[in-house]
């Protein structure tokens, strides 16, 4: 995701840190603590991108109600809990506040007013409503600015608002029972007998041309029964379960993390089979290729399906030709889709924007990891052309100057400067500071090329395609040779994060050389080196590793991408480390996040400052951190999954396992796991180690799989 690059480069408005968020598919809400909504502080109900309610209050009697407490039970509702005040000086309030908050294509609130009081009493009770119709990017960026013209209609059932421009129209309908609607506000004139309550709900939903939208939550319905409700529901059943370990914060932190990845999904009306990840609230909640790429590959020991989904969205919306606005080309994987009312604010000025250099190979990826998992056979084989149109588009428009390597530059002054995951507009730079000039070619993007190589051989093989295997076999090690030799500071120890246009290394230490481990494309006599630069006092503050060194002339721990920490960066730094046998690093850096995790209640956010843990005992957030957010989400869930060194290779029947977790994690026993098409148990206490469910034709292998299984002959060993 990003913060910087757009065509407005500004910092997006930073949340209050009483403000909460509440988020179910495309939908989200964003408010104070107390439940109510301040358009002017960036909050809203937002749906498909557009803020359709701007300002949301509630008054008893005219007087605002006085907050208690907010309680969570999904991300997708909320509890606020308040009191009205007291009508004498000299006594307290009898009269608790209660409101429901449901989020999902529009919104409901319960309000229940309870007396517990001894005498009847009367009441005003007041919901004043607002909507700007704003679009995402407008209040992210603090400049709201109106169109159109606007109507707020009375009906005798309804409240309708609805904002009129370019020949379209945008509008939210309120209903309430027992309400009596007047501009902008419903009023409910109520009597309260003594130790009784009473209740009313008002729902929100969403009208485009038209057309309302289906409330996901209707009044006549109870709760439970609900889509979000149900689905929460399905998604608990079937996720697998922490039954025991000896650390409770680890418990709490993969329940929340399983609970957040349920609400981040997204669900196409036109194809309900295929269920996509969104990449995080508040402000990315859509499609995003890279983020979503990412956060389902981490999220396979949760549900493949969630990744199968990612892949086939992705590839519905697959390149198909050359664009220079949205930076489509064939067979290129999309940045990013947007559905707010002014498509000229979104990258590109579009509703999909294209410009990624990454997404492209790690769709590729991406499949490879869901067929070594164990999804159809069938599924697989349908993917298989938008694959090759992949691969196409890296040989074909991703290497530019036919030099072997993926570069990137914006075709378009409304796209991204940076079109790697540090997509801020800073964030290449050299030793010195100085900010990398085009086309770049990013050390990690050389990485994931070689991987997507490499698992297509692994799908050629599957489908018995030899000659196909040991041709991308043996591309994948010609671009690994190269980049050793174009990317390889001998001086420094380490790779450079980029050639730039000049074909000159970009030589800041980053995080991004463990993306290198990850992909796999690092010399085995490298290794040891980048293993070390990684650890180093300068880029590992003990609560992860940092983007950039802090000896790097643009190092700041403060800044988006050059100083801080991010989740999901050192999950993937993790599973390189690991992957060429350094445990003790990858478990030293994965029990860092993890007491990051922990330190913040379970949720990860997007990011936190780069402070070292050191000169401060608590991690520092980032002021405007996504939360929840997919990638980081899923990064405990992948974390576990690589100190168990569990890799499944379906096609060839053959499982490895060779736990490394850390002594206070022990024992530690998961049930559930989505694998070969069942469902596994896993218990591992000391070198106890023991796995059931697995089919009665797939070997166990108790060992860890071979760094580099692609290249052992075509064959995993």
């Amino acid at each position: 995701m990003t913060e910087g690059g757009w065509a407005y480069d500004g910092a997006p408005v930073a949340l209050s840190p009483e403000t909460v968020t509440l988020v179910h598919g495309t939908s989200f809400c964003v408010c104070g603590s107390d439940g109510n909504i301040d358009g002017a502080a960036a909050q809203g109900v937002f749906f498909q991108d557009t803020r359709i309610v701007s300002g949301w209050s509630l008054r008893v009697d005219g007087g605002s109600v006085e907050h208690i407490t907010t309680v969570t039970r999904d991300p997708f509702r909320m509890t606020f809990v308040g009191r009205g005040r007291s009508r004498s000086h000299d006594a307290e309030s009898t009269l608790l506040v209660r409101r429901e908050r449901y989020v999902g294509e529009g919104m409901r609130e319960d309000i229940t007013l309870r007396n517990f009081g001894r005498e009847a009493v009367a009441h005003v009770v007041t919901v004043h409503v607002e909507a700007d119709f704003a679009d995402l990017f407008e209040v992210k960026e603090g400049r709201v600015r109106q169109r159109g013209r606007q109507e707020c209609d009375v009906e005798p059932e309804e409240l309708r608002i609805t904002r009129w421009w370019d020949g379209r129209n945008q509008g939210v309908r309120v209903r309430a029972d027992g309400a009596d609607y007047s501009p902008c506000a419903l009023t409910f004139r109520i009597v309260i007998p003594p130790k009784e309550a009473w209740s009313t709900r008002v729902t929100v939903e969403p009208v485009r041309d038209g057309h309302a939208t289906e409330s996901m939550f209707p009044r006549e319905r109870p709760i439970e029964e609900s889509v979000p409700v149900v689905r929460a529901r399905r998604w608990r059943r079937e996720a697998p379960v922490l039954r025991y370990t000896g650390k409770p914060s680890l418990a709490a932190t993969l329940q929340r993390s399983r609970q957040d990845l349920g609400a981040l999904r997204i669900f196409d009306p036109d194809r309900p089979s295929d269920t996509a990840v969104a990449a995080g609230a508040p402000w990315f909640m859509t499609l995003f290729g890279r983020d979503s790429i990412l956060a389902s590959l981490m999220s396979l020991p949760i549900d493949p399906n969630l990744a199968l989904g990612t892949v086939r969205t992705l590839a519905h919306h697959q390149g198909t030709r050359v664009d220079p606005d949205s930076e489509e080309e064939p067979g290129r994987i999309l940045h990013e889709m947007r559905f707010g009312p002014d498509a000229s604010l979104a990258l590109g000025g579009g509703n999909v924007y294209y410009g990624t250099a990454d997404a492209t190979p790690l769709f590729v990826v991406l499949l490879g990891e869901l067929t070594r998992w164990g999804i159809d056979r069938d599924q697989v084989a349908a993917m298989i052309p938008h694959v090759d149109r992949a691969l196409a588009w890296i040989d074909e428009y991703g290497d530019r100057d036919g030099d072997g390597f993926v570069e990137y530059r914006r075709a378009t002054p409304r796209g991204l400067v940076n079109q790697g995951w540090k997509d801020s507009w800073d964030g290449v730079n050299f030793a010195d500071g100085r900010i990398a000039e085009g086309p770049i070619a990013l050390c990690e993007v050389q990485g994931y090329v070689h991987a997507a190589y490499l698992a297509r051989s692994c799908l050629c093989e599957d489908f018995g395609d030899r000659e196909g295997a040991r041709y991308w076999r043996e591309r994948a090690a010609r671009l690994k040779a190269r980049f050793d030799e174009s990317f390889w500071l001998p001086d420094r120890g380490h790779y450079a994060i980029a050639l730039d246009g000049d074909k000159r290394p970009v030589d800041a230490l980053t995080s991004n050389i463990g993306h290198c481990l990850w992909s796999g494309i690092v010399a085995d006599d490298k290794a040891e080196r980048v293993a070390d630069a990684l650890l180093g006092p300068d880029m590992f503050t003990g609560w992860g590793v940092r983007t950039l060194s802090s000896a790097m002339g643009a190092y700041n721990p403060m800044s988006y991408h050059n100083g801080s920490v991010w989740p999901h960066d050192n999950a993937l730094v993790v599973h390189g480390l690991m992957r060429y046998g350094f445990v003790e690093h990858a478990r030293r850096v994965a029990t860092a996040v993890l007491d990051a995790a922990e330190a913040f209640g379970g949720r990860l956010p997007e990011l936190l400052c780069g402070f070292d843990r050191a000169e401060y005992p608590d991690p520092i957030p980032y002021p405007t951190s996504c939360s929840p957010q997919a990638w980081a989400s899923a990064t405990p869930v992948h974390l576990l999954r690589v100190l168990l060194r569990i890799e499944p290779y379906a096609p060839h029947r053959k499982v490895w396992l060779a736990p490394v977790l850390p002594e206070a994690f022990e024992p530690l026993a998961l049930d559930g796991v989505p694998m070969m098409g069942v469902r596994v148990s896993l218990e591992i206490d000391g070198d106890d180690v023991r796995i059931t469910g697995l089919p009665d034709d797939v070997e166990l292998i108790r060992a860890p799989v071979a760094p580099h299984p692609e290249l052992n002959g075509g064959r995993w060993r």
